[in-house]
């Protein structure tokens, strides 16, 4: 297990990338969050980044995350639910994180509004031709933006993608950039972009990315799966 000192230096390093991408595209750090993916580590190392004022969490899985939120309720944080989700757990997740980064399909969507619990959201754009990956297909964007609007508990915050792994990170999010102002015409406050990841953030922040999901980066090796 890293050192507290060693978790400090990931943080003071990432964020100084962040910082520079930010300068390099003419924005401010402060039009970015961070959110430290915690996938399969333990509560105790999100204690220590809210120590070092990370303060916004991302977890994959449910089961992983509820003991983890439960833990932890005692600290300042926002949990955001960056993995695929099954409809069927929509309403458990929404029990201690209402930022959703992977809606992808109208029944999903009308899961979360069936909570009855407000929430943010996020569609998630498939950015490849492969329609096994998660993600709404592009030319569906528009009719799921429709139907998140239609929803009164639900608020639109924007878009998401992952870069796909045969293609140049700043082609893909530039892609995504334009995605993003189709959604806007029907929504204008859907503002927000969650691209980028440890290894390609600094793109992301250049086409607009305005929350980055980052693991190993700052969190260090990730433990096996339990």
């Amino acid at each position: 297990m890293d050192t507290p000192g060693e978790l400090a230096q990931r943080v003071e390093n990432v964020l100084g990338r962040v910082a520079d991408a930010c300068r390099d595209a003419d924005r401010r750090p402060d039009e970015v969050t961070v959110i430290a993916v915690t996938k399969f580590h333990p509560a105790s190392l999100i204690r220590q980044f809210v120590r070092l004022g990370i303060h916004h969490v991302g977890e994959n899985r449910h089961q992983d995350a509820a003991p983890k939120a439960a833990e932890l309720a005692d600290e300042p944080l926002t949990w955001h639910f960056v993995g695929q989700l099954q409809s069927n757990k929509a309403r458990a997740v929404l029990g201690y994180s209402r930022i959703i980064h992977s809606v992808d399909r109208s029944s999903l969507v009308s899961a979360l509004a069936k909570a009855d619990t407000p929430c943010e959201v996020f569609l998630e754009v498939n950015l490849t031709d492969d329609p096994a990956r998660g993600g709404v297909a592009p030319d569906a964007l528009e009719a799921l933006t429709e139907s998140v609007l239609e929803r009164p508990t639900l608020r639109l915050a924007g878009v998401m993608a992952v870069a796909p792994i045969d293609e140049v990170p700043r082609a893909a999010f530039a892609r995504l950039r334009l995605l993003s102002e189709r959604v806007r015409r029907i929504a204008p406050d859907a503002r927000a972009i969650s691209a980028g990841m440890s290894g390609d953030f600094p793109d992301a922040i250049a086409e607009g990315a305005t929350h980055l999901r980052i693991g190993t980066a700052i969190t260090g090796k990730r433990p096996l799966a339990p």
